[in-house]
């Protein structure tokens, strides 16, 4: 008869590999403690007299099991307890708790033989967690099903779950990794110059590249929504008014994420890409997932019921993790402090400021984030999850402030090579195949920002249009700044400063007392209307007047404020204006007086939207019918030449707007997928792509009730309890 299951030499053969490993790394801690104990002076595991060097053997061996029982006993219930810290404060709080973790035991040492200061203790049990991990894989990689269980300790799984098809092998799996903010023609450059190898070889063996092109709000907020969910419908930029809830919507706070998926489920009927079997990594939205780590939909839902936080215990449950990460973050710091003080001694431009809690900001998404997020794709693979979508948002984060190309964004896209790498890497011990899908939401496009270029925010540049008051800088330096320039013979110069002149109510002889009735009526007009809000997204400005309830016309805000339009329109920063009219419906204005209703809107070079690309009319066009577009649009000047647009905000890397290579993303695919359509535009049409992809690998997907009520939409969010709204919600 055959032995029994569990039974055979296989499973004691295992066992007693098992046993050598742990055997092993207890002897590789014990001789690192006695070397540790040597070096430091403020470490001992002598008692006071001195011991032998067997006694001393012995007592380091006691300590270096104590440490590691307690690492594996304790720490879990450390890390669980801590979820609700947030991210950044636990980072920083691993390496003391490693070391109080030493310290207990050390006293646990018979004799009080071991010994050590609070600081040492931190730096001994970072080491003694290094080196035992170290030790570990490297002991695991010599056999591949030690390996593979070493995985599925570090994810948090330990029964994977594979989907056969009558008997026949697995189907295959789908990881999409997004690398955010990852230009087309930054990804193409990257591997050419060698920075991304393991990209540069699938491109050259099994993969294909092809770019796709935004909507007018080229930014997360949007691009992820219409990827993950189908529609985009109805989101203008990443930040703007409501005027009909009077509620500020922001893509990256959690209640107007809630929202924003919400109301994609309800427009869709259909819970999103990933609702057959899917996890979402670091992601805006769901996508309908179950399985979600670091999602923001789920971060609005107070209470351990918050499923976002589960990854950093599926993460930081194991020590070794938790002190390599910490480490990292640590020295991702001291890197971008590093960068920050070579910017300024080389006095680059442009440049913006990265001081105050920028470095830990940056850390935070380059080293945390990026190690959870990819810790927990690893888990989905070898828990054989069907589809899984990440976010690795380390590029953006950097090029916001250093710039799209350069030596610190070179460095990020090699670390992003490397993760991909490993993700590569793991899918080999899979329980199915995988095809690992790489694609982008946007890209970015350099340039100094506008405060930087002309001395003033576009909030103050609408203040000025209005006559409303504006900080003393911007009257003292502005002037001079357009006198000068405009002194060169810059005719757009010229006529920013005259529009600013007449925004500013200087007297004009000329116009005579009918005139200047005419101007003092205006300005009574102009002082008892409401303020403006004015948002930036990127190098798209967004301006309303949240006191009157519909979308203003050009020709009412001529009335209210006959400067502001003329002002915005002739400055040499702005792009063009799109703005509601009476007579037109829609109208996009530029400089040299050029006006174009949006039905007759073209990419032509005689237009208004001349330089920005194919397919910005388009983009404009779609935009322009959303219900809750802003009473104007101000997109930047682009520069074809230089590839410039003037962020709104302080980056000189932005997205958000037209211009450059901000609209230009990418997808990289399997050569066994179909290839996606020719001249692919816009997330929505990338989301039916991915689905389509989903449903040849394992059918359909499971759609949900068309057209759901509200209530049953926010059930079918990764929203338990009420939604915690934001404090503009």
């Amino acid at each position: 008869m055959g032995e029994r299951r569990g039974h055979g030499p296989g499973r004691w053969r295992s066992a007693g590999s098992a046993l050598l490993r742990v055997i092993t790394v207890w002897a590789v801690s014990t001789l690192t403690l006695l070397a540790l104990a040597g070096l430091l002076p403020d470490f001992r595991l002598q008692s006071a007299d001195g011991d032998s060097v067997t006694r001393t053997a012995l007592t380091a061996a006691w300590g270096a099991g104590a440490f590691g029982l307690l690492g594996a006993l304790v720490w879990p219930l450390i890390v669980r307890a801590l979820l609700l810290v947030p991210a950044l404060v636990l980072g920083l709080l691993v390496f003391f708790l490693n070391g109080s973790l030493l310290l207990v035991a050390l006293w646990l040492i018979p004799d009080g033989r071991g010994a050590a200061a609070p600081e040492t203790a931190v730096v001994v049990a970072a080491v003694m967690s290094a080196v035992a991990s170290a030790t570990s894989t490297a002991l695991a990689v010599r056999d591949d099903e030690a390996y593979r269980r070493r995985l599925y300790r570090l994810a948090d799984r330990t029964r994977p779950r594979i989907a056969r098809t009558d008997g026949a092998e697995p189907v295959p799996g789908t990881v999409f990794l997004q690398l955010d903010g990852v230009g087309h023609q930054v990804l193409k450059d990257a591997v050419a110059d060698g920075r991304m190898p393991t990209l540069a070889g699938w491109l050259a063996t099994t993969h294909t590249l092809t770019s796709w092109r935004t909507d007018w709000s080229s930014q997360t907020g949007a691009s992820q929504l219409g990827i993950l969910h189908g529609s985009n419908e109805d989101v203008p930029a990443f930040r703007w008014y409501e005027k009909d809830t009077g509620r500020l919507m922001v893509s990256n706070r959690p209640a107007s994420a809630v929202e924003l998926q919400r109301r994609a489920v309800e427009r869709t009927g259909d819970g999103g890409l990933l609702t057959f079997d899917g996890a979402s990594r670091g992601n805006l939205f769901s996508g309908g997932a179950d399985q979600l780590a670091l999602v923001l939909t789920a971060a609005a839902r107070r209470g351990r019921r918050n499923r976002s936080r589960a990854g950093y215990f599926a993460y930081f449950s194991d020590p070794a993790n938790a002190v390599r990460t910490a480490g990292s973050f640590v020295a991702e710091v001291v890197r971008e402090m590093v960068q920050s003080l070579r910017a300024r001694l080389r006095r680059a431009s442009p440049r913006v400021s990265r001081g105050g809690l920028y470095p830990f900001v940056r850390a935070f998404a380059t080293v945390v984030e990026r190690d959870v997020v990819v810790a927990a794709v690893i888990g989905d693979m070898l828990a054989g999850r069907t589809a899984v979508y990440a976010d690795l948002v380390a590029y953006d984060e950097v090029a916001h402030h250093s710039g799209p190309r350069g030596r610190d964004t070179d460095q990020v896209l090699a670390r992003l090579d490397r993760a991909v790498a490993l993700v590569a890497k793991v899918a080999e011990h899979a329980p199915r195949p995988y095809r690992i899908v790489l694609l982008s939401d946007h890209g970015q496009s350099p340039g100094e920002t506008f405060e930087s270029a002309y001395g003033l925010t576009l909030r103050d540049l609408v203040r000025v249009g209005c006559g409303l008051p504006v900080p003393r800088r911007v009257r003292r330096t502005r002037w001079g700044h357009l006198r000068a320039e405009s002194g060169g013979g810059s005719e757009a110069r010229d006529a920013a400063r005259d529009a600013l002149r007449s925004a500013l109510h200087r007297p004009v002889d000329e116009e005579g007392e009918e005139g200047a009735e005419a101007a003092r009526a205006a300005a009574v007009a102009a002082a008892r209307a409401p303020e403006p809000l004015v948002l930036a997204s990127g190098n798209l400005g967004l301006v309303s007047f949240p006191g009157v309830p519909h979308r203003m016309t050009r020709e009412e805000i001529d009335r209210l404020h006959p400067a502001l339009l003329r002002t915005l329109a002739h400055h040499p920063g702005i792009g063009f204006l799109l703005v509601a009219s009476e007579e037109h419906g829609s109208v996009v204005l530029a400089r040299d007086g050029l006006e174009v209703p949006v039905a007759e809107l073209t990419d032509g070079d005689d237009g208004p939207l001349a330089g920005f690309g194919p397919g910005a009319a388009e983009a404009v066009r779609r935009t322009d019918g959303f219900p809750h577009v802003a009473d104007i649009m101000v997109n930047s000047m682009y520069d074809p030449e230089t590839g410039t647009v003037h962020a709104f905000e302080e980056q000189i890397g932005s997205h958000g707007g037209l211009g450059g290579e901000q609209s230009r993303a990418f997808l990289l695919r399997p050569r066994e997928l179909p290839a996606p359509p020719a001249g692919l535009v816009g997330a929505e049409q990338v989301h039916q792509v991915l689905r389509g992809w989903l449903r040849e690998s394992a059918g359909p997907q499971v759609p949900l009730e068309i057209s759901p009520s509200t209530r049953d939409a926010e059930a079918f969010l990764p929203v338990e309890e009420p939604v915690a709204r934001d404090k503009n919600g």
